[in-house]
Formats: C-alpha cells, structure tokens, sequence
C-alpha cells in the first residue's frame, strides 16, 4: 500500500509540474516558445510513457494484493475450523471426565463399605485371637499333662496362623487400592485443570484471529501444542479407564475373600460355641475370721459372682464337673491374726493338696495356690479348713476359690 501511495504522488507531481511549463511559456517571448517547444513535446510524452507503466504496474500489483487477501481469508476459515474441532473435541474430553468422576465416587462408597466389613471382622478376629491367647496362657502351666491334646491345639494354632496371615494380605492389598484411588483422584483434577486452561487458551486464540498478519505463525504453534496436549489428555484418560477395570476387578477378589474369611469365622464362632462352658468365682464371707474349730471342716463360699454352666453349690461349697475334662481350679487365703492359716483340697473327699502359712505377728498373710485336674463328670471338688486353723474375710473377698473348664476331653 505505501509503494501505491508513493507512486500516485509521483504521477500527480509530474503532472503539476508539466501545467506550470505551460502556464509559464505563455509570459516568455516568441522565440524562447519555440526553441522549448520541442523539448517539452518530448519530455511530456516520456512523462506519459512513464505515468501509463506506473498505471500498469499499480494495476499488477491490485491483482497480486486481491490473491493475498483470497489466500489469508481462506487460511482464516481453516484455523477456525480447526479451533471449533478443538472445542467439540474438549467438550467430549469434559463429559468422560465427569464419567470418570461419577465412577470414582461410586468406588469410593464401595471402599467405605468395604473398610467397614473389614474392621467388623478384624473385631471378630481380634475376639479370637484373645480368646486363643487367654487359652495358651492358662495351657502354658500343664504342659506335662496335656500332652494327648497338643496335636488339637497345634492344628487350631495353624488355622489362627493361617487366618492371621490371609487378613494381613487383605489389609495390605486394601491399602495398596486406597492409594491408587487418591492417586486417580489427583490426575483427575490435574486433567480439569489443564482442559481449563486449554479452554482460556482456546478463547485468548479467538479474540487475536483479527491479528492475522502477525499471529498466524503463533496460531498455528499453539493449535500444535494444543492437539499434542489433547492427544496426551485422550491417552490419560485411556489408563484411567483400565485403571478403574483393575480396580473393579480387586475389589471383587477382595469381597470374595472376605466371605471366604468371614465364612470361617462363623464356623469357628460355631465351634467355640457348641464347647461347654464352664466357669466359677466365689468369696468366702462377709462375718470376718472363720475357724479355728477342732476338726476339719467343709469351707462354703457363699458369695457367688460367676458361675457359668451352675457347677458350683454354694449350699454345699462342691463343685461338680459336669463333662470330662481338664479343669484349672485356684483359691486365695487370707488373715490377719497370729496362728495358722490353712486350705485343703479334696477330689470326691480325696485330699489333693494341703496349704498352711504360720503367722506369729499377727500381720496381714496372702497366699495364693492353683492346680490343674482331669476330672470325669460327676467328679466333686471342696475346699476344707484343716482342724486348728483359721482364715479371714469380709466384703472385700480376699479369701476365694475360682475355677473353670479349660478344653472337654
């Protein structure tokens, strides 16, 4: 446009100055008009010659700026409908991204339910456990004489094992799922972030269309760098997908191992049981020192806090076995007077054990004694006072007798 307006001013240059020629001949005498006349026919008709090549080559150049106009115009039309595949193409991203967003909330309540099934049966299995500790425990002192049963405690032990073990690897794969699910949970957010930006991109884009001139180049890196970024977007999403398959496909191995683990928890709750119970606790009296008398007599705890299964006779202080097997049986004496305490154990008016403490102060005495019994049903235990000796309780119960059935045989 500037070498146009610079060769229009020319032209009318040129032309101003032929008029002033002519103006100025008509005040020059005769013979000056004719010796310039020649000269000035000459130098006009190069003045035309030269104004018609500059018409020329005005008129070439309209021609070539009309093709330049066409070629802009019609790269113009291509890069918005580049921009508008862009958009639809962004569009369609968004709304698998709201799938993704509603599949991955629904896996997050399946995982709440999941979570909670599983603290109900590690409460379960935290029960059993402390029930097959207590067990161990109290076995720990009659080695000697369980050994026809050890094979049965051995293989419980094993199933315990076992169970410990598989409920450790669940919770391990369980936490291994919740850390996938965060992580799908921030490359979620990371794919809106960057489609937002790609939007605010998108219209920045738009409003500088008017810039051809200068911004085409530009557009066409951005709309590059855009189609590489919606590419990788598409291939995340992708993973995404096979990401959530494998999740669904753990979560269903996980609920099938909890039935599996919760199935033998009920069985061995079914076990536990069908097993007798049985189990007392006793104190012998609230009226103070008992004894001592002149002949062995028969100690009636009166004062019954358990007695699970109803083998304990406070009318008659005997304790029945009502099914074979190994019994742990303790009791605890106390006194505070000076002379002899003492405690006898009978099995069917056998005596078994015979305890005595010798107080010459007269000071506060504890002593405790337990023992471990095969007995049959119908087997009866009782405690004795031994002639000359005394114990002493009040409503404090410090003098007891407990016992309780640690496996039926």
């Amino acid at each position: 446009m500037r070498v146009v307006l610079g060769l229009l001013l020319l032209l009318l240059g040129l032309c101003g100055s032929g008029a002033q020629g002519e103006g100025g001949g008509l005040d020059e005498r005769g013979a000056v008009e004719e010796s310039s006349e020649q000269t000035t026919k000459q130098t006009t008709t190069d003045i035309w010659a030269e104004v018609r090549a500059l018409r020329d080559m005005v008129v070439e150049l309209k021609v070539e700026l009309k093709v330049e106009l066409r070629n802009m115009e019609a790269r113009v039309k291509d890069s918005e409908s580049q921009v508008n595949e862009l958009k639809a193409e962004l569009m369609v991203t968004k709304v698998q991204m709201e799938l993704l967003q509603r599949e991955n909330s629904v896996q997050a309540t399946q995982l709440i339910s999941l979570e909670t099934r599983l603290t109900a049966t590690e409460s379960k299995t935290s029960d059993l456990e402390k029930q097959n500790a207590d067990l161990q425990t109290r076995l720990s002192t009659s080695e000697s004489e369980l050994l026809v049963s050890k094979s049965r405690i051995d293989q419980l032990e094993r199933e315990n094992e076992v169970q410990a073990t598989q409920l450790i690897s669940l919770g391990t794969r369980l936490t291994a799922t919740e850390s996938k699910t965060s992580d799908l949970e921030k490359q979620n957010a990371a794919l809106q972030t960057r489609l937002s930006t790609s939007e605010s991109e998108l219209l920045v884009t738009k409003s500088r269309i008017d810039q051809l001139e200068r911004e085409s180049e530009v557009q066409a890196t951005q709309l590059i760098s855009l189609e590489t970024r919606l590419t990788a977007t598409e291939s995340k999403t992708s993973d995404l997908e096979k990401q959530n398959a494998d999740l669904q496909t753990r979560l269903s191995t996980s609920e099938s191992e909890l039935l599996v683990t919760k199935s033998r928890i009920d069985q061995l709750e079914r076990e536990n049981a069908e097993k007798p119970r049985v189990a007392f606790y006793t104190a012998l009296t609230n009226s103070g020192q008992v004894g001592p008398y002149n002949t062995d007599i028969t100690l009636k705890y009166s004062k019954v806090f358990t007695n699970i299964g109803n083998a304990y006779n406070p009318a008659t202080g005997f304790f029945t076995a009502p099914v074979k097997g190994v019994y742990n049986l303790q009791f605890t004496a106390f006194g505070h007077h000076a002379g002899s305490m003492g405690i006898q154990v009978y099995k069917n008016n056998q005596k078994v054990m015979h305890n005595g403490v010798w107080q010459p102060d007269g000071g506060f005495e504890y002593f405790t004694n337990s023992l471990v019994l095969e007995l049959i049903a119908g087997d009866k235990i009782h405690l004795g006072l031994p002639s000359g000796h005394f114990l002493y309780d009040d409503g404090n119960n410090h003098s007891t007798f407990s016992g309780a059935l640690l496996f039926p045989l």
